[in-house]
């Protein structure tokens, strides 16, 4: 059965995200059956870790806020986690199952694709949107 995205739940939950007027920071979709849905939202991104379980595989949109003493910035990022415990077909799905929640979430500046709950420390998910993201005046303070 070909996989849909329920468009409505999931474009509000990411506009909630980008709204500057709002402290959430972060929005996950997830499968139920054959739908992609909204499975929560959140300030925390602890919150946010603690669905990345070895046994689920969904998509997380993030809000980060990056800069230095010059600026601060809003950075998005789309995470898309597949669990240890995720069959093989599963994880071919959701490659080609991305391309509809790109539809719906479509500005961010990096992407990552994660298995291992090490690569979701928020340090390193900063880190890497700090250089996809230009100046960095950091190195002048240090």
């Amino acid at each position: 059965m070909a996989t849909q995205i329920d468009k409505e739940a999931c474009r509000e939950a990411y506009n909630q995200v980008r709204d500057d007027n709002t402290e959430t920071n972060w929005a996950v979709f997830t499968y139920e059956g054959s739908m992609i849905v909204p499975a929560g939202q959140g300030t925390d991104y602890n919150e946010f870790k603690e669905m990345c379980t070895d046994d689920n595989r969904l998509f997380g949109f993030l809000r980060i806020t990056t800069g230095d003493a010059m600026s601060k910035r809003a950075k998005f990022t789309l995470i898309t986690w597949i669990g240890e415990n995720i069959s093989g077909l599963q994880r071919a799905k959701i490659s080609t199952d991305k391309t509809l929640v790109k539809d719906i979430v479509q500005n961010f500046a990096k992407e990552f694709m994660i298995s291992d709950r090490r690569e979701l420390e928020e340090d390193y998910i900063r880190q890497e949107l700090k250089k996809a993201g230009g100046a960095n005046y950091d190195a002048q303070a240090e």
